[in-house]
């Protein structure tokens, strides 16, 4: 670790923030070469590493503070005269970073986060961003006044929803990172990316997953393995890597909680004929949701999971060609069904509100999950009534 890689040092920085105003910023390193003799730092941290290759987080985060305590003030008056922005220099040895710190939301110090304004300018992550239900996660994050990661191994798909929510008024911004979940690698990457980016983050939703059916009879090993690669052990890698860098976070800003909420699915909640490796995946994450809640929490970070029912409107129940509308008309999976629209009503009847979930029902619970701040290790069934808990 280098004393002055901006991958340690800015969510530590974030954290002072956090910590002073009580709001969400972004904070993000600013490259020598693009420093101009206007570029001053408001306030400079003085760091001394002198003879330490690799500084413990802990100790950086107690030097960070106490450079930070006699700027408090000012800085905060900045932000109350409507500047919403400084420049904050780190200093070691002969060396300085700079960090430009953004306010990311609209809302004035003090004003706090709550009602519909819960989620405005938090930080968030969705894997699996850039279609089906995380699509709309994304989509709904943005509308909230989220600044927003998208992650999907769909690179170019992330790429462009990020550039249409960057176009909506209320969104605080957006970017797109390529990401192979299954990767340890990958997901490495991608949250040194962040925190590089932006400092840190307040929100990651684990939101990616595959769902491949088949009996136990007939599944394939590849098969089974590829669901519970991506389902389960990917979960382990976000809530690892995604982990250290909100506990990073959390030594400069000791009060400020944060969430990892992993979308789940009803068949965690009870078996799924013919589907269990998909079942076996969701059952086995809710076990980590609640493992990792209890051990997280001890750094500000609440675990939940939210479990919705079928999405029917989403590419898996609803693509023209590989949809299990299509695929279970064809294989007359509904007796009597002749049209999608006969299959569609049959699964619909089985929910009691008659409906499929929907993107704005995913968000309510969302949205609940992280203004609850006395709510961890959970798994909030969003079924319209089909899955109902004990």
């Amino acid at each position: 670790m280098n004393a002055l890689d901006p991958t340690i040092i800015a969510p530590l920085v974030r954290g002072l923030f956090l910590d002073a105003l009580g709001l969400p910023v972004i904070v993000s390193s600013v490259l020598t070469e693009e420093c101009n003799a206007e570029m001053v730092a408001d306030l400079t941290m003085e760091a001394d590493f002198s003879g330490t290759a690799a500084p413990d987080e802990e100790a950086l985060a107690l030097t960070l503070r106490g450079g930070l305590a006699s700027a408090v003030d000012g800085s905060l008056k900045n932000w109350m005269e409507g500047k919403r922005r400084v420049t904050v220099g780190v200093s070691s040895g002969q060396s300085t970073s700079l960090f430009s710190v953004m306010a990311a939301g609209v809302s004035a110090p003090g004003a706090g986060l709550a009602g519909n304004q819960v989620l405005e300018g938090r930080v968030a992550l969705v894997t699996g961003g850039a279609q089906g239900l995380g699509e709309e996660i994304s989509r709904g994050l943005a509308a909230a006044g989220a600044y927003v990661f998208i992650a999907d191994l769909n690179h170019a798909g992330a790429v462009a929803l990020a550039a249409a929510l960057r176009a909506s008024p209320c969104c605080a911004g957006a970017a797109a990172i390529g990401v192979n979940v299954a990767d340890e690698d990958s997901v490495a990457a991608m949250f040194d990316a962040v925190a590089a980016a932006s400092g840190g983050l307040d929100l990651i939703v684990s939101n990616a997953g595959v769902l491949r059916a088949g009996s136990v009879l007939e599944q394939d090993e590849a098969s089974f393995r590829s669901v519970t690669d991506i389902n389960y052990t990917a979960f382990f890698f976000i809530s690892k890597h995604g982990g250290r860098l909100l506990r990073r976070q959390r030594r400069t800003a000791p009060s400020w909680m944060t969430d990892i909420i992993q979308i789940n699915s009803k068949s965690g909640l009870q078996g799924s004929n013919r589907n269990g490796a998909y079942a076996g995946s969701k059952f086995g994450s809710i076990g980590l949701v609640q493992s990792y809640a209890l051990e997280l929490v001890h750094y500000g970070i609440k675990v939940n999971a939210i479990c919705p029912g079928n999405f029917f409107d989403g590419p898996l129940w609803s693509h023209p060609e590989k949809g299990l509308f299509v695929q279970y008309l064809a294989e007359g999976k509904v007796p009597g069904a002749k049209t999608i629209a006969d299959v569609r009503a049959f699964y619909e009847s089985k929910v009691p509100m008659g409906r499929g979930v929907e993107g704005a029902d995913v968000m309510r619970a969302l949205r609940y999950l992280v203004e609850q701040a006395y709510e961890t290790g959970q798994a909030l069934p969003v079924t319209g009534g089909q899955v109902m808990l004990n």
